[in-house]
């Protein structure tokens, strides 16, 4: 039985999101609760009461002195602001796209418009999206709102906002869309279905569609878990649905010759591992009938032919091998390896099962002459092909530079890797791959030349391109990443986060003005960014650098006021005067009067950028953010205290 485990089972980012931060609450010496279970997975929530987490289904109901953690789901304004007047300490675990679904529902309630919900009424998170504007339209599916629609012109002919519970099905969703843009004459739609959504749900119907069976893991009561269940179910009759390993009954699953396993986004890797394992156990078990063994035994063998036999004795010159047939078998130590350093008895014991090739066969005397040797090569090459047939990843160490590439062994075959197929860059040199272990796909094989190709660039390929769905599925407005600067424009930088290129432009990688992105980074370096907008349909994605949780304006009102000195930097010079940097992000400006005690042509012939000069700040426009500043005003001061110093 071959088993498959889908690539996108479990964990969503905000579900493990939310029980990292219920995790580290729970480890803080001061006592949590959780308002509601804080995903839907009863196996997850029993293990997180057991670390002192306790569920309270009212705000009222949080004890004193305990702080409330959120859940996934998210909560109303109003319980936000009744948690807020008691004081109580949050820990907000709200799935990031939840969030931004309550941003929107609430901006549209602001500008007066209808909020239609897709998503089921009774959910947690549709009826906390509710709580955030006033009196949201909820429906299910496409036929209800279109109904609705045709019996309420009047809401049809006004503005109205439309956004989706994060894991309704695309199909609802589309169909939705499709009524409301026919309907509706003044509609803003908002696609709020997370991306691994519907990434779990493409996989899940392209495993049913593959497999004889298919088992779907998570709680009852998960939404999410419920749609794949019948995504699954529509394509595939032979569809079960468990909570965990013990509900499984693997003899259910003897007749079928391949199975899917998918889990839920709340559904944790241990219980996807659990149910695999199990599953894995019972395929084991196999027995061979009686016919199966008469037939081994009065089979005949012929030279050139694969057998499997258990070793019955060793001795210096031979390995006896029991074929299971009317022949008896054995390897001539000469033809059991061709490292004449290793030792027998380090290679195979009495009782090993191995696999064989059958040299000769002498059917007079019952003997079969077979070579580990010889099939181990045959093998090699086998794999080879097979590898190149199914475009699939072979590893391999490099064990030479030859002429315009690379030679690396691969079970004692030699595959020549041009030096294009590297991944080198031009200038470097190749003999830096020699002796290290590396993965690459053959692209041919002449086994009459005894010829094969192969391409480790491909392999770097296909696996960056396997990161950059994954990051696609997940990325979001706002989240982070841990990324290397790729290369440098006159504009900004790319970022590698993973598989996909990102640019932060040059606005976005300081506080304060630069001419050149080489003055904060340099390809190579590691640093944190975060996204601001993405395209998914041209594939750019727009990152920061900046932390926008400090407010440069702000810092600038603290420090300074007017009448104050500050020492400043030259950023840039203008025909009407000098632009200063007081604080990283806050320029103020030198009027050309003001750069001097007398008349000059141009700011040139004072200043020049890279300066730093003692200005008098004279004015500061708050609404405007906009600075004045003074060389003059400084010297005219300094002046006049002279002038009353000699005086005294």
């Amino acid at each position: 039985m071959r088993i498959t485990v889908a690539k996108f089972a479990g964990f969503c980012y905000g579900v493990r999101r939310a029980v990292e931060l219920t995790e580290a609450a729970a480890r803080s010496p001061n006592p949590c609760v959780m308002l509601g279970p804080v995903i839907h997975n009863r196996s997850m929530i029993r293990r997180l009461q057991a670390q002192r987490v306790e569920v309270v289904e009212r705000p009222e109901d949080v004890p004193e002195g305990a702080a409330v953690i959120l859940r996934s789901h998210g909560e109303s304004a109003a319980v936000h602001r009744q948690l807020q007047e008691r004081s109580i300490p949050v820990v907000d675990t709200t799935c990031p796209n939840v969030s931004h679904i309550h941003r929107l529902v609430a901006q549209a309630e602001n500008e007066g418009r209808t909020v239609i919900i897709i998503g089921a009424p009774e959910h947690p998170e549709v009826q906390a999206i509710a709580g955030w504007c006033g009196d949201p339209l909820i429906f299910s599916d496409g036929g209800a709102l279109k109904k609705y629609l045709l019996d309420h012109p009047e809401i049809a002919g006004g503005p109205v906002t439309m956004v989706s519970q994060t894991t309704s099905t695309q199909a609802t969703w589309n169909f939705c869309v499709e009524n409301a843009k026919k309907l509706c004459t003044n509609i803003e739609i908002f696609d709020t279905i997370c991306n691994a959504t519907y990434a779990r749900q493409s996989e899940a119907q392209r495993l049913a569609a593959q497999n004889d069976a298919v088992i779907v893991i998570g709680g009852r009561d998960s939404a999410n878990t419920r749609r794949l269940f019948e995504l699954c179910a529509a394509l595939c009759p032979h569809t079960v649905w468990v909570e965990d390993a013990d509900e499984l009954a693997s003899s259910d699953f003897r007749e079928c010759s391949s199975v899917a396993i998918t889990a839920g986004a709340s559904t944790p890797a241990w219980i996807i591992k659990e149910v695999y394992d199990k599953m894995s156990e019972e395929n084991m078990e196999i027995e061979e009938s009686f016919a199966e063994l008469l037939e081994k035994s009065i089979k005949t063998l012929h030279t050139g032919e694969k057998v499997t036999g258990v070793v019955t004795d060793i001795t210096p010159t031979e390995i006896y091998v029991d074929l299971g047939t009317k022949h008896a078998g054995y390897i001539p130590v000469s033809e059991l390896t061709d490292d004449p350093t290793v030792k027998v008895e380090d290679l195979v014991h009495v009782g090993d099962s191995i696999e064989t090739y059958v040299m000769r066969v002498n059917d007079a005397e019952g003997v079969v002459t077979l070579s580990k040797k010889r099939l181990d090569t045959v093998k090699s090459w086998d794999d080879v092909e097979q590898a190149c047939e199914d475009h699939t990843t072979v590893e391999g160490v490099v064990t030479e530079e030859n002429k315009g590439g690379v030679v690396v062994s691969i079970k004692g075959v030699r595959v020549f890797v041009p030096a294009s197929q590297t991944g080198l860059p031009r200038d470097a040199a190749m003999s830096e791959l020699v002796k290290q272990k590396v993965k690459l796909r053959i692209t041919e094989v002449n086994r009459a030349r005894r010829r094969v190709v192969g391409s480790i660039r491909a392999v770097s390929a296909a696996e960056r391109a396997e990161k950059a769905a994954a990051v696609w599925s997940a990325i979001e407005e706002g989240k982070h990443y841990h990324g290397v600067v790729k290369s440098l424009t006159s504009y900004g930088a790319f970022v590698d986060i993973g598989g996909v290129d990102g640019m932060v432009h040059i606005s976005e990688l300081s506080w304060s003005r630069i001419k050149h992105p080489s003055e904060v980074v340099n390809p190579g370096d590691e640093v944190d960014v975060y996204v601001i907008s993405f395209d998914p349909e041209k594939k750019k994605i727009s990152l920061g650098m900046k932390d926008h949780g400090q407010d440069p304006w702000a810092n600038f009102t603290e420090q300074y006021h007017v009448g104050d000195t500050a020492n400043v930097r030259v950023v840039k010079l203008m025909t009407f005067g000098a632009f200063a940097e007081v604080v990283p992000g806050v320029d103020g400006l030198i009027h050309i009067s003001q750069i001097a005690d007398h008349r000059i042509d141009k700011p040139g012939d004072v200043l020049h950028e890279g300066d730093k000069v003692d200005v008098k700040i004279t004015d500061i426009d708050y609404d405007r953010k906009k600075v004045s500043l003074s060389i003059r005003a400084l010297l005219e001061d300094g002046q006049a205290d002279s002038e009353e110093s000699s005086e005294d």
